[in-house]
């Protein structure tokens, strides 16, 4: 090798290192940035309410109380609100996925009528904003099928479909897959359903958690249907709960950071756990034609 061209590739490596370094610190710049709110209720969970007010703020708690968590847990009733809140997204999210792959299989693999027409209605349908519906969807739960305090209004609608973007999340991932796959089963004699269940399921799986993981979080976050819906404090979840535990406490800010940190727990637990599919999926997604 010349001492031009090692000099050169010299050069490049060195550039490469910089912009590697320049990316990491603006990664991590950011990552503080996301990380630093969530720090500061845990933090402010473990302080007195004294402490929290004293000027200037301290980054760390003087004395770690951990006997918030205890004392939160006799006024904030966690297990029962989480109880409430997975009798809703577990059928949920089980049922979301499922219709949204049979939706986005039909959308992707077969012929019928109005498909072109159905599908543009389907994709235009995610313009439309929720609270254009809230009105009417709670006249017909309430009124037309008389489902007054119930989960099922937050629930039934996940059989039918799993949302307009899961559909056409799983059609994307479907519309990648051979159609060769396809033919070679039908030449073997399966039928429609041995092929989803047998060839386009295993090789979606990434999908099917994306939008699982999307379920999961849109209904762990949805106070404003919960509330129109749910009643009766027995019946609370998560979200209401820690909503009406706030107004009770008032100021108490140390109790109520306590159970917030209680509250977002499980759902970044479920994130954890999924990430790699959630990135995987999302990603391959995006190169989808």
């Amino acid at each position: 090798m010349s001492e031009v061209a090692y000099g050169r590739l010299k050069s490049k490596k060195r550039q490469e290192r910089t912009a590697n370094l320049i990316t990491l610190v603006v990664v991590v710049f950011f990552a503080v940035l996301v990380l630093f709110p969530i720090w500061w209720i845990f933090r402010t969970s473990l302080m007195t309410n004294a402490e929290i007010y004293k000027y200037p703020p301290s980054l760390l708690p003087a004395d770690w109380l951990f006997s918030n968590y205890e004392k939160t847990l006799e006024i904030f009733k966690f297990w029962k609100y989480l109880w409430n809140t997975m009798i809703i997204i577990v059928p949920s999210c089980l049922a979301g996925t499922f219709t949204a792959t049979l939706c986005g299989y039909a959308f992707a693999r077969l012929r019928f009528r109005g498909k072109k027409l159905i599908w543009a209605l389907c994709v235009g349908s995610m313009l439309l904003p929720a609270m254009v519906t809230l009105i009417p969807l709670y006249i017909g739960w309430t009124r037309g099928l008389g489902l007054h305090d119930s989960y099922l209004p937050l629930i039934l609608p996940y059989f039918c479909g799993g949302g307009a973007f899961n559909i056409f999340l799983i059609r994307q991932f479907i519309v990648s897959i051979p159609r060769e796959l396809d033919q070679a089963a039908t030449i073997d004699g399966a039928g429609y359903f041995r092929i989803l269940f047998s060839i386009i399921m295993p090789a979606i799986r990434p999908a099917m958690i994306v939008v699982a993981l999307f379920i999961f979080i849109g209904l762990w976050n949805d106070l404003l249907q919960q509330m129109i819906y749910i009643n009766g404090s027995d019946k609370y979840t998560i979200a209401l709960g820690l909503t009406n535990f706030r107004g009770q406490l008032k100021q108490d800010w140390s109790l109520t950071m306590a159970a917030t940190c209680m509250s977002f727990a499980p759902g970044v637990l479920f994130y954890v756990i999924g990430q790699k599919y959630f990135v995987e999926g999302i990603t391959l997604t995006g190169m989808k034609s």
